[in-house]
């Protein structure tokens, strides 16, 4: 087991261990959705793609949990390799800056992408670390690299900054929007860009829930893209 995924795991155990015998609860969700975009960017070469994950939520703050989508950008660059999955491992800490209705969610996020690779392909397994703000329908979220950045060489210390708004009414309709910029390290910006989205959707009494959303980014060559999802919470 590399170093990295020895960190998560001791990690996990710490927080588990922290948490003791008070009370916890699981969520999760399935969906299908008709492109996978990770900030603003196909996943899965503007094809479907079928997601899943599950979150452990104890009443201190303290939550851990997983979470999956197929995809195929790293075959499509290369096809030795034989990686069609994303498996994200998280641990993280939210809670409230007192009764000033601001918020506050700090954690990590392991990415992984399992199969075979060619020799001396750098992997793209990728470590970020987070820290997040929240107040009212406004949030704010800053991830920083420890690792390469998705592959990238010599791209530790890369860095994202996602802000968005977010409002929910009667009915279960909700809508948002939210605008992000990508650093990459080590490139003299050559590879930043930005990214901006909007989207809605409604959800169901039964769990059920369809979303719409229209992404772009302000990279050459990539074109903005309606994304359509269905989903099934639990």
């Amino acid at each position: 087991m590399s170093s990295r995924k020895i960190a998560v795991a001791t990690l996990l155990s710490a927080g588990l261990m922290l948490a003791g015998n008070a009370s916890a609860e699981v969520s999760g969700s399935v969906a299908v959705v008709s492109d996978y975009l990770f900030r603003g960017v196909t996943q899965t070469n503007e094809n479907p793609a079928l997601q899943g994950g599950v979150t452990w939520n104890h009443e201190s703050g303290f939550y851990a949990g997983a979470w999956g989508s197929s995809i195929s950008w790293l075959s499509d660059s290369d096809p030795e390799i034989s990686s069609q999955v994303e498996l994200d491992g998280f641990i993280g800490f939210a809670g409230d800056f007192g009764e000033s209705g601001f918020g506050y969610d700090v954690g990590a996020t392991y990415y992984w992408y399992p199969g075979d690779y060619p020799a001396g392909f750098n992997e793209a397994d990728t470590v970020e670390l987070y820290f997040g703000l929240s107040w009212n329908v406004l949030s704010a979220k800053y991830s920083y690299a420890t690792t390469d950045l998705f592959g990238i060489p010599d791209s530790d210390g890369s860095a994202a900054l996602d802000l968005g708004a977010g409002w929910e009414f009667d009915g279960g309709w909700s809508v948002g929007a939210g605008y992000g910029r990508q650093w990459v390290s080590g490139y003299g910006g050559e590879l930043d860009y930005d990214y901006w989205k909007l989207t809605g959707g409604k959800s169901f009494e039964n769990g059920f829930g369809i979303g719409l959303e229209w992404h772009d980014t302000d990279l050459a060559g990539v074109d903005d893209t309606v994304l359509v999802s269905l989903s099934k919470s639990f």
